[in-house]
C-alpha cells in the first residue's frame, strides 16, 4: 500500500474516475476501490481516512446508519 498521506487522494481519484457519486458508505467505497485495483485494508480504514478529511470540509459525513460520505465538489 502507498503512504497514508496519499490515501485520500487515491480514494477521491478512483471515485471520480468511476463516476461514483455519493453519498456512499465506506463499504461501497471499498468495493469501488477494489474494482479499480486500489487496495485498502478495510472499510474501517476508508472511513478513518474520510473522517479525518471531514474536519477540513473536503468530505461531508452523513451520520446515518450506516454513515455515508460525500465529497465537496469545490475542494
Amino acid at each position: 500500500m502507498r503512504s497514508r498521506g496519499g490515501e485520500f487522494e487515491r480514494i477521491r481519484s478512483v471515485l471520480t474516475e468511476a463516476n461514483a457519486n455519493g453519498p456512499l458508505t465506506a463499504r461501497e467505497i471499498l468495493e469501488v476501490l477494489d474494482e479499480h485495483g486500489e487496495e485498502f485494508t478495510s472499510a474501517h480504514r476508508v472511513a478513518t481516512v474520510l473522517g479525518r478529511r471531514a474536519r477540513t470540509d473536503e468530505v461531508e459525513v452523513i451520520r446515518d446508519q450506516p454513515y455515508r460520505y460525500r465529497f465537496d465538489e469545490n475542494n
